[in-house]
């Protein structure tokens, strides 16, 4: 698994090197202190997944997961930041991140959300995805999007926005982890999107 870091604070951006370089089966492909660098360099390295910072100097984190994801739509992106602004995690996803995390998250449950999000997944820190889920429900609901999914569908997708994987749904909902992905496919269609947390936050926005 290919990884890269865009962070501009020294110490950090050498804390979580350190971590992935320690970590069987990981390979860092580069770090990078600012947008304009990870934008020239991680197209031409081909990466996994990349940790990202919301605050950098020049471009912020935000436009550089747009403009990585345009040109790399495959790239798995985590935000990786002491920012929990929640507006700035919608504008966040939106622009392609997969999952959010707080700077000072567990290491192990760093490398865990790496896993997961090149799995298809969505991590988010607990208190974050329940920040989102409390904007979700005093948003509410697109009425015209709501009625184009299921109500199955609608299910699912909230599990999901509260951090749920495949087979915690498929559990919840005592189905198969084959009909939860099958589900998940139809809700991509129906919302012109690729990513869990692309679909979450078009969803519910």
């Amino acid at each position: 698994m290919k990884i890269g870091i865009v962070e501009d604070h020294h110490s950090v951006r050498d804390a979580l090197a350190n971590l992935i370089q320690n970590t069987p089966g990981h390979e860092l492909a580069g770090t990078w202190p600012d947008a304009e660098t990870a934008i020239r360099d991680v197209p031409l390295i081909g990466l996994d997944v990349i940790l990202m910072d919301i605050h950098l100097p020049g471009k912020n984190g935000i436009v550089c997961v747009r403009e990585l994801k345009q040109l790399q739509p495959r790239l798995q992106v985590i935000m990786l930041t002491i920012e929990e602004d929640s507006q700035k995690v919608f504008e966040s996803l939106t622009a392609g991140a997969c999952g959010y995390l707080v700077k000072n998250s567990d290491p192990k449950r760093i490398l865990e959300a790496i896993h997961e999000v090149h799995q298809g997944g969505s991590p988010m820190s607990g208190h974050i995805a329940r920040m989102v889920v409390q904007r979700f429900h005093s948003e509410g609901l697109s009425r015209r999007t709501e009625e184009n999914l299921t109500p199955r569908e609608h299910e699912i997708l909230t599990l999901i926005a509260k951090g749920f994987r495949a087979k915690e749904i498929a559990s919840d909902l005592s189905i198969s982890v084959f009909t939860v992905q099958t589900h998940v496919r139809n809700i991509y269609e129906k919302l012109h999107v690729r990513t869990r947390a692309a679909a979450v936050a078009k969803y519910f926005k």
